[in-house]
Formats: structure tokens, sequence, C-alpha cells
């Protein structure tokens, strides 16, 4: 049966789950784009992956956008796995992020077709010459879960590490960042159906590790060009800026509208009666 939601499975540590702040970017509302919660599927708001209480802007958001102007029908579904500080053993086949995944995935392809792994990993790795058996653990865990999920040809789309690590923060002790990355970038040329993604160019929050809102939503474009393109993304594309405006261009729905309200009414933002009096004018 040809399900027509499209799902994409979100592993890896913080910068998959996402630490990008959230008043720093225009919000992504599509009733196209669904998420995995509480075993249902949700229209998607950010933060989608709440590993943390201060979770953000994710790449995925905007790589499920960039999916949705470039197919007309259907919905993209995401489902959130990834968990911050995690190191690679602890995705290792059998253990426990690596059985959470597999469990959320079988659940989710019981009404959606799986689609893609997003993995963004490594930071945690970055030191102390841990990336000297990198590429065999990878190697193990993409298999399993290829081999466990009845998918051996499904597509996974491999971030590298910003270009920013080693000097300041958090991020100050991930020294070998460089050495992750090419373990990171030979296994995704070495694999069947598996894509680098190059983090050339941008930009982390003043903490030194976490990838910034901005520089997050352009993560998302390179990591959909390289699914779209089935091809690595070794550099930044040409005209990110431009690309992520005519996203935000798009006319929301009547039922994107209600969504967006009703959230600024729950946080607080705006108050009932200005709610009611909105809603009033989108329902004309």
């Amino acid at each position: 049966m040809e399900h027509t939601v499209k799902s994409f499975l979100m592993i890896g540590q913080s910068n998959m789950a996402g630490r990008g702040y959230l008043h720093e970017v225009k919000p992504i509302v599509n009733e196209r784009i669904v998420m995995l919660r509480n075993g249902r599927w949700q229209m998607m708001a950010e933060p989608i992956n709440c590993d943390r209480s201060v979770a953000g802007i994710s790449l995925a958001a905007s790589f499920a956008e960039a999916w949705c102007h470039e197919y007309k029908e259907g919905q993209i579904g995401l489902i959130p796995c990834a968990e911050g500080g995690s190191e690679i053993d602890e995705w290792d086949v059998g253990n426990a992020l690596y059985n959470h995944a597999i469990s959320e995935a079988r659940f989710a392809m019981k009404n959606s077709q799986l689609t893609g792994i997003l993995w963004h990993q490594g930071e945690s790795d970055g030191m102390g010459g841990k990336h000297e058996k990198y590429y065999e653990k990878l190697h193990r865990i993409m298999q399993g879960f290829r081999k466990e999920l009845d998918a051996p040809n499904l597509p996974i789309i491999i971030g590298g590490l910003g270009d920013f690590l080693g000097r300041s923060g958090f991020g100050k002790n991930c020294t070998e960042y460089t050495l992750i990355n090419q373990k990171l970038k030979q296994f995704a040329f070495e694999n069947d159906n598996c894509y680098f993604v190059d983090a050339s160019g941008l930009t982390c929050n003043p903490d030194g590790i976490h990838i910034n809102a901005v520089s997050q939503r352009k993560f998302g474009l390179r990591y959909f060009e390289a699914f779209y393109r089935k091809q690595h993304i070794l550099e930044p594309l040409t005209n990110e800026d431009e690309k992520l405006l005519i996203l935000e261009a798009r006319a929301h729905t009547k039922a994107e509208k209600i969504f967006l309200l009703s959230m600024q009414m729950a946080l607080g933002h705006i108050s009932y009666r200005d709610f009611e009096a909105r809603m009033a004018q989108t329902l004309e």
C-alpha cells in the first residue's frame, strides 16, 4: 500500500535535535509537515525533537519545507529520536537510543513510508582519538537500521560538523572534528545511498557548539538537496538566503493560520479577545 506520509528518522545528538533560538527565525508552519508525538502524527511545531527543555530550531523543519516545495502532494513525517550529548557508542546496535529509534520508526511505518534517515552526530566523539573507530561503529549502526527496518536501500543523509568547533565555549574541546568529518565523508562515499552534507560556513550560538537558528535553516536546505539530488553536498548552496526567503513567502492555508493563532493565544502572546477577533477574520 502506498502511504501518503513519507517519514524521515531524525537521529544523532543535539545539533540534530536542534538548539537554535526559536525567536531568531520565522516559524515554519505547514499542514503537510507532521511530526510523531504521543503515538500520533501532529502538525509540526518547533521544537520538534524535545530531548531537553532547551530544544529549539533544528535542520528538520526547513528540510521538510523544501520537500513540500518540491513535492506537491502527500505529507512528510518527522520521527524525532535525537539525544543531546550522546556519543556514538550510545547509538550502537542493541543500546537504548538505537532500540528507541527502531521502535519509533517501526511504529511510524504502520501508517507511513519510511523514506530516509537524517543523521548528525560526532561532537561528543571529536576528542581523545575516538575518531579512529568511528567509521566501523557508524557502519554497524546504519547497517543495523537498514536490516532491522527491512530497508536495505534506505537513503541516509549525513551532516558534517561545523568548522566553528574547537575554538570556544562548550565546543572548545572538540579539537578533532575535522577527523570525524573525514570518517563521516568516507562512510557516505563508500556506501550506497548515503550522502554527505558539508557544514562549512554555518555559524553557532554563543556556546561555541550548537548551530544557530538561521544556519540550521540553511543546513536543512543542504540536507534536502542531498536527498533530492542523490548526491553529496560538498559546499554551501548558491543563494541559500534567497531560497529561505522563497520558502518563508509561502502563503499560509486557513488551517495553518488557525494553528498559529491557537498557539499564540495558548502561549499568552495574544489575548483571548484578540484570538477571537483574528479567528473571525480568518474564517471570513
